[in-house]
């Protein structure tokens, strides 16, 4: 809304409550129908719209709204429903593909949202992020076969330079991409949509760069972690001018969710 329209919608508002006539183009409505079709706008722009992943970030993020005071507890059982909304609490969750979430966010169709740190980096679009939710870690590692690993450092890890000019295999090539350049490396990286472990079995690539939970299918392919990126975890993310226009929304939410991953993170060392 632009700094010029704020008066006429004032104006309106004084209207309708003296119960004046409301002037909508040509026609003549009454104050109290224009004070509904007014407040429905507005209501409408007050909503918080949180798009949520599918899959197995949903339980934890929808518990974690609960906490908020979204009574989402029916959320997800309805496999092929994917926007629910919630008027008493001006709050509206969609449910999305995650890697599809920066997207929702970042062009205002979802004011906020949860994904996880590893589709950020990769993605690099233009949003906020707010808050690391502690949840649905995982790890970006390098692996390579176990029958052609580089030679040890003298401190005890991987010389990686032995692999300089090497083609990489991998799902997420931004990230990829950064962290070879960090290492004064030059890399081809090549993009897979799944079985990245594949790729060093057939000679497509002498590295993968993927990520891990426990490590188990590493050691099926018999591959082995030469070096560790970084660590990835679900966060807070939010359109930037929803940050800035719908600041107190946005910090209400990132207050709480801050204080439930906080206090659930006190409940664990405490056990």
């Amino acid at each position: 809304m632009g700094a010029a329209e704020a008066p006429v919608h004032k104006q309106a508002y004084l209207d309708i409550a003296s119960k004046k006539e409301y002037t909508e183009g040509k026609h003549i409505i009454s104050g109290e129908d224009a004070a509904g079709e007014i407040k429905r706008g507005f209501c409408m722009r007050e909503v918080l719209t949180i798009a949520l992943p599918k899959g197995k970030l949903l339980a934890r993020s929808l518990e974690l709204l609960r906490g908020f005071g979204i009574p989402c507890a029916d959320v997800g059982r309805e496999s092929r429903r994917l926007t629910f909304d919630f008027p008493a609490c001006r709050a509206r969750l969609i449910i999305c593909r995650p890697t599809d979430i920066p997207t929702y966010v970042e062009y205002g169709a979802a004011d906020a949202g949860f994904v996880g740190k590893d589709t950020i980096v990769e993605q690099n679009r233009d949003v906020a992020e707010l808050l690391d939710l502690k949840y649905g870690a995982c790890r970006f590692i390098v692996a390579a076969p176990e029958e052609a690993l580089p030679p040890r450092r003298p401190d005890g890890g991987y010389d990686l330079k032995a692999f300089n000019r090497a083609r990489v295999a991998t799902k997420f090539p931004r990230v990829a991409r950064l962290f070879f350049t960090e290492q004064g490396m030059q890399v081809t990286t090549i993009k897979l949509h799944g079985n990245i472990e594949l790729a060093p079995k057939v000679g497509l690539a002498e590295m993968i760069v993927d990520i891990v939970s426990s490590g188990a299918t590493l050691k099926e392919n018999k591959l082995v972690e030469i070096a560790s990126i970084f660590e990835a975890t679900t966060r807070l993310i939010a359109n930037r001018v929803t940050y800035r226009l719908r600041f107190d929304a946005i910090r209400a939410l990132t207050d709480n969710l801050r204080e439930q991953v906080n206090g659930a993170g006190r409940e664990e060392k405490a056990g």
